[in-house]
């Protein structure tokens, strides 16, 4: 398993070793020891999984503390550009993003610690996506920041976005008001 590092502190992208043959393939996609070797220590306790068409966008998201959320995302099937941006107050890399192609072929995983606001788009039909949660949902802490904010200027890589109602309102860049503070 490869671990790389992301222009954007503490968020780092995974390529695990994939073993395939005439039967198909096998990966480990998770492994604590390795994970904890690369900082990553965190328990998760809750997993989710959600099933998208072509074109849906769903984020921009994050938990707020105490129900902070560090995220360990993957796709199983289909494809999508996943999108990562740092809402941590005093890092160098405030309001930045990050975003990288995850699909069922490329088996890429991105992990994604609290302090960051997460959304992707899937770029193809049937795309399931998978999250590896380090605490559990919580909606009076859950918080969004408007998907398309000029500010922010994400490229989402489709041309009619289908979105939630709560996702069409998210708050703009420049009105939010983050709660989570950078810590090196």
């Amino acid at each position: 398993m490869q671990i790389i590092e992301t222009p954007l502190a503490g968020l780092l992208l995974i390529e695990p070793r994939v073993f395939g043959d005439e039967r198909g393939y096998f990966f480990e996609s998770y492994n604590r020891d390795v994970f904890a070797a690369q900082g990553i220590t965190e328990e998760f306790i809750q997993d989710n999984e959600s099933l998208s068409d072509r074109g849906v966008v769903r984020g921009l998201h994050f938990q707020a503390p105490p129900k902070a959320q560090g995220k360990l995302v993957r796709v199983q099937r289909g494809k999508v550009w996943d999108v990562a941006v740092d809402i941590r107050k005093g890092s160098p890399t405030y309001g930045q993003y990050y975003g990288v192609e995850l699909s069922g072929e490329n088996k890429r995983m991105l992990w994604i610690p609290p302090g960051f606001a997460h959304g992707f788009a899937t770029l193809e039909n049937g795309t399931v996506f998978l999250y590896k949660c380090t605490d559990t949902y919580s909606p009076e802490h859950e918080g969004s920041v408007l998907w398309n904010d000029p500010l922010l200027a994400i490229d989402w890589n489709v041309d009619v976005p289908i979105l939630s109602a709560k996702d069409q309102d998210g708050p703009a860049f420049a009105d939010f008001n983050s709660p989570f503070i950078y810590e090196k």
